[in-house]
């Protein structure tokens, strides 16, 4: 069975043609401010809530760092790919080189999952949290129009329209956009985790892990269970040392935002060094905000009373203390959070689908980039007008997990592709490897299959449904097209200015 592997130096040398090229522009800070921006969201404010409300209670701390240990493994594992080949693609890229065409291009496929389904989720919910933080301030918004008789969110169409403008114009201005808006944010979060600490309590914090009960409804609701609980007739139930878990799993969408930065890979200097600095020095100061906040909003109230409110958030912890005023800034603060999310998933939404195009999966026109900015502006007009469209006219937030099961889906087959390269291409120059490879490569793909497993059984149909489609235009299209793995590809279609290899 021929595989169609991609060697790495085909990749390097795809990266070298003129036309289908990315200019080198973003440094370590960059990096780390477009983890940061996309990590730290509006959910900073409201996930680590509803998890301390639904499964664990105080001890929602320690899952907000298992799952940045889990992220950080995979994390890990994506550095040393990327600074070994720092080419666009991210996970497609990597599965390309070390197991096949086919599991490349369902990776692949995943990504666009995610990167547009959290885009278009995340449009629509800064629509959401402009009409908040306007009225918050006392000036009433109307956040929805009607058309033909739609409710349309035309906030979140405006948004993406202004990203996608700013993303073709160039990644380095983007970049420099963006980072005001991140530093901005941090600044918000950082003040409201200084004034809550006058109002912690410490008697909140007891019981730490507070003991299981029954989760309500049972096991009658088989969509809403976990596949995990499903799969085993476990008994659903909150807190407990298995609703720690389950709060890991929820929370572990706080980090999904830095495989996206390994998309970048291609437009920055020196990326066998940067790239790894700048993706842990990201996720440092993320897990930092993330345990901060947490320990702040259930040091001021009991986590009994946050599950007593329908969509408990930071702002209820301040408002059952008697600080209302606090809404307001937080308001504002997931608006400017939200603002860096899109932008960053619109870029590695754009980076994704450019790769699959170069290589032949999905129509090559799509590849060029421009002359003068070097960005693939064809992919980032449509892929955001499509974006935008659907935050404005549809209900995304039904497919919010899918975020999730697309991003580990993605993390565990590059944790098992690093065993595989290390086997297969010890030769190859790496600017970071992971240490006690292969035992942590194996830990860390365990414990992604471990979160997806608790993942509802509704969103694992979803994500089914999804691979199926793809499967289908890989066989009608991709397989066809494919510059490497056909049969027909020659010397002649590789681009030559660094002496690109043939298939093998």
């Amino acid at each position: 069975m021929n595989l169609r592997v991609k060697s790495v130096e085909a990749s390097m040398a795809d990266a070298a043609d003129h036309e289908r090229s990315l200019r080198r522009s973003l440094g370590t800070w960059d990096l780390a401010l477009m983890g940061i921006a996309v990590a730290v969201g509006a959910g900073i404010f409201s996930v680590g809530a509803k998890a301390a409300a639904d499964f664990a209670g105080p001890s929602v701390t320690i899952s907000f760092i298992l799952a940045a240990l889990t992220c950080g493994l995979a994390i890990m594992c994506y550095a040393e790919f990327a600074s070994t080949v720092p080419v666009a693609g991210s996970a497609y890229t990597f599965t390309y080189a070390t197991m096949g065409e086919l599991l490349a291009w369902i990776i692949g496929w995943d990504l666009i999952l995610e990167m547009f389904t959290g885009a278009a989720v995340i449009a629509k919910y800064w629509g959401v949290y402009l009409g908040e933080a306007l009225l918050a301030v006392g000036i009433p918004f109307p956040a929805t129009i009607e058309i033909a008789g739609l409710e349309v969110s035309w906030p979140s169409f405006l948004i993406v329209a202004v990203f996608t403008v700013l993303l073709v114009a160039g990644t380095k201005l983007t970049a420099r956009v963006g980072s005001v808006f991140t530093i901005i944010k941090v600044a918000i979060v950082l003040f409201v985790i200084v004034v809550g600490f006058f109002f912690i309590n410490a008697a909140n914090y007891v019981p730490f892990i507070p003991e299981s009960v029954p989760t309500e409804g049972g096991s009658s609701d088989v969509w809403a269970q976990s596949l995990f609980s499903w799969a085993t007739g476990a008994e659903p139930a909150q807190y407990g040392i298995f609703g720690l878990l389950s709060a890991a799993s929820l929370v572990f969408f706080a980090f999904i935002g830095f495989d996206v930065v390994a998309t970048s890979a291609e437009e920055v200097r020196e990326p066998q060094k940067r790239l790894p600095r700048g993706i842990f020095l990201g996720l440092a100061i993320v897990t930092a905000l993330y345990v901060l906040v947490s320990i702040v909003m259930t040091g001021m109230v009991s986590y009994t009373e946050l599950a007593e409110e329908e969509t408990p958030s930071l702002a209820t912890a301040f408002r059952l203390v008697g600080q209302d005023w606090a809404s307001a800034v937080i308001s504002i603060g997931a608006l400017v959070g939200l603002t860096t999310v899109i932008m960053v998933l619109l870029l590695g939404l754009s980076r994704i689908v450019f790769a699959l195009s170069r290589d032949g999966l999905l129509p090559r026109w799509l590849s060029k980039t421009t002359e003068h900015t070097k960005t693939p502006a064809r992919i980032q007009i449509i892929g955001g007008s499509v974006v935008a469209v659907v935050a404005a006219f549809t209900d995304v937030g039904l497919l919010e997990e899918m975020i999730n099961i697309g991003t580990l889906s993605a993390f565990v087959l590059v944790s098992l592709g690093i065993v595989v390269l290390r086997r297969t291409r010890p030769d190859l120059p790496r600017g970071f490897r992971v240490p006690w490879s292969p035992v942590l490569p194996i830990i860390s793909a365990v414990l992604c299959l471990w979160l997806m497993l608790n993942l509802t059984t509704l969103t694992w149909v979803r994500f089914f449904v999804w691979l199926v489609i793809g499967i289908v235009v890989y066989l009608l299209y991709g397989r066809r097209r494919s510059r490497w793995g056909n049969a027909g590809v020659s010397e002649v279609e590789l681009p030559t200015p660094q002496g690109a290899p043939t298939a093998d």
